[in-house]
């Protein structure tokens, strides 16, 4: 009979770290066998020794009972991973056939006791999230590092995206929310506040200057004008002088205009422009219109090609950026990294406010989702098949099994030898 039962965990597909585990439980199962083997020999010895000389008794019977508490011991270690000797005695090989149990048991157990709301808010709260984070991005090394996966992942992120679903997806959210708004008030407060503080006058200067400008080099169209429309019978001259007199009236005007800040028709334009913005605000015909005008823009074919032209600049422009690591953007975002990163380990209010959220969102998944995150042993342990499961938790805690051996073997030797004493002393 054999009871080093030394069929060890299968090397294959084994960690480094399970190859360690695995060299440290043969050598504790050959210490522990090692250890019955002697107590085995010693008992024969005493045995044949006993009738000659009176202390082989008591040895005797220590060297008994180490071997029965031994096969005991050993009897109830291996019935926790597999059959002893093969044999199919009833409650053996109990993580085998209990696997799934265990497992859901495990899995309740981690649940219960590390992920509790109160116990993870607690170790949240004592690690210091935002200052540890903060300690780490303030490093330029970190920064740089940062940035240099999000562009990365920009980058990835642009070849995945298709540009015409990009463009659809942009242009879709844009005209929904513009057809939703009623432009006409918007653009009738920011126009009335424009015109309040006279912010249009310089491009009511730059109008008029060139409207006197046109007046000045267009003299011969003002003449046409008139030649056309004055009547058949006219003299030639008389055309003439009033050509003149209109042109010289025209260009009189457009100079008075350009070069009178309070002319008159400037005035009349504040005034316009004005009564258009309060129109745009609360005139319902003005306000129809702006609606009508900004439909047959969203209308407009030629709107989704100029999305489409736009967002292909800003990508390549963008992309460009990302793959320079010395661009202004990426440098940019290196020291907005660094000054967030400082911010978070002065331990102020961005601190805080970062520590009570990551505080609130694992409290929250550990309040809700605690028994769907430990889930994992479940299902990880489900897949596992008997002796799969047995070998790996046997990797884990063989060693430390070992152990009961040795120990019931010494301790049943001790015990042994007490019995004996006892009833020698009693009874003999």
């Amino acid at each position: 009979m054999s009871v080093v039962n030394a069929a060890p965990p299968s090397v294959t597909d084994l960690t480094p770290m399970d190859q360690v585990r695995r060299q440290a439980l043969i050598k504790m199962k050959l210490f522990a066998t090692g250890l019955l083997v002697v107590m085995a020999v010693i008992f024969v010895a005493a045995w044949l020794l006993q009738d000659r000389f009176a202390w082989a008794g008591y040895v005797r019977a220590a060297a008994e009972a180490g071997m029965v508490g031994g096969l005991a011991d050993w009897f109830a270690v291996t019935a926790l991973f597999r059959h002893p000797l093969g044999l199919k005695i009833p409650h053996t090989a109990i993580i085998p056939r209990r696997k799934d149990v265990i497992g859901s048991s495990l899995s309740e157990f981690v649940a219960t006791n590390f992920l509790s709301e109160q116990l993870v808010r607690e170790k949240i709260a004592g690690f210091g999230v935002a200052q540890r984070v903060g300690a780490w991005l303030q490093r330029p090394e970190s920064a740089k590092r940062l940035v240099a996966e999000g562009a990365a992942a920009a980058e990835k992120l642009s070849d995945v995206l298709a540009d015409q679903q990009v463009v659809e997806l942009l242009s879709g959210m844009a005209r929904r929310k513009l057809e939703e708004l009623q432009v006409g008030p918007p653009l009738g407060r920011i126009a009335a506040d424009i015109f309040t503080r006279g912010e249009h006058h310089a491009l009511v200067d730059f109008l008029v200057d060139r409207c006197y400008l046109w007046v000045r080099d267009n003299y011969d169209l003002v003449a046409r004008v008139v030649t056309d429309r004055a009547p058949s019978w006219t003299p030639r001259f008389l055309d003439d002088i009033v050509t003149d007199r209109i042109y010289s009236e025209v260009e009189t005007f457009a100079r008075a205009v350009r070069d009178d800040p309070d002319h008159d028709l400037r005035k009349a334009i504040d005034r316009f422009l004005i009564e258009f913005a309060d129109d745009l605000q609360h005139d319902e015909k003005t306000m129809a219109r702006a609606e009508a005008i900004k439909m047959r823009i969203l209308n407009n074919t030629e709107l989704g090609e100029l999305a489409g032209e736009v967002w292909q600049s800003a990508k390549s422009a963008l992309l460009q950026e990302l793959s320079n690591p010395d661009s202004s953007l990426r440098r940019s975002a290196q020291q907005a990294v660094i000054r967030f990163g400082e911010r978070l380990a002065a331990g102020g209010e961005t601190a805080q406010r970062v520590d009570t959220w990551v505080a609130d969102a694992a409290g929250y998944l550990a309040a809700n989702h605690a028994r769907a995150i430990t889930g994992i042993i479940d299902e990880t342990i489900a897949r596992w098949d008997g002796p799969a499961t047995s070998r790996k938790i046997e990797l884990q805690i063989g060693r430390d099994l070992q152990f009961i051996r040795i120990n019931g073997t010494v301790v049943g030797a001790l015990a042994g030898l007490a019995i004996y004493t006892v009833a020698e002393v009693v009874l003999g």
